[in-house]
């Protein structure tokens, strides 16, 4: 973005990441270069002041999964399909554990996580268009404690 008074907050690419992420050595995220394109990430640290925010697009399928954890914070989940003809049809196919709750999402969704719900395995099963997803929380920075 052209340096402008409120350009900043024009997000446009992956190059606000925290060079630190409390992710960055699971496995998931080790894997994720394999299976999914990060478009861009927001935080505390991106701007001084900012929620957590974090958008990318799935293009692979893969068994490794996203841990169980609970945030002090509540959490929103999305996850969009890309076909043109029904925006509605996810794509694919998303195994998502709430609690003891087995979910396969297979339609276009957010999902709501309230503060200190379990939440996860996630695991992207199947990917036959990109899928988009996005996540967020009121906080400013992403913290997960293992469970």
């Amino acid at each position: 973005m052209p340096k402008t008074k409120y350009g900043k907050y024009i997000i446009c690419d992956d190059s606000a990441r925290p060079k630190h992420d409390v992710r960055e050595m699971e496995p998931f995220q080790a894997n994720l270069p394999n299976m999914a394109i990060p478009l861009a990430y927001l935080d505390n640290k991106s701007l001084g002041s900012s929620f957590y925010a974090e958008c990318m697009w799935y293009h692979s399928a893969s068994d490794v999964q996203v841990e169980p954890h609970t945030h002090d914070f509540d959490e929103v989940l999305a996850f969009f399909g890309s076909n043109p003809a029904d925006f509605h049809d996810l794509g694919g196919e998303i195994e998502l554990w709430l609690g003891d709750e087995k979910h396969m999402l297979t339609k276009s969704c957010m999902v709501f996580i309230p503060r200190g719900l379990r939440h996860c395995p996630l695991v992207f099963r199947r990917v036959d268009t990109p899928i988009f997803h996005f996540s967020a929380g009121p906080t400013k920075g992403y913290d997960k404690k293992a469970k």
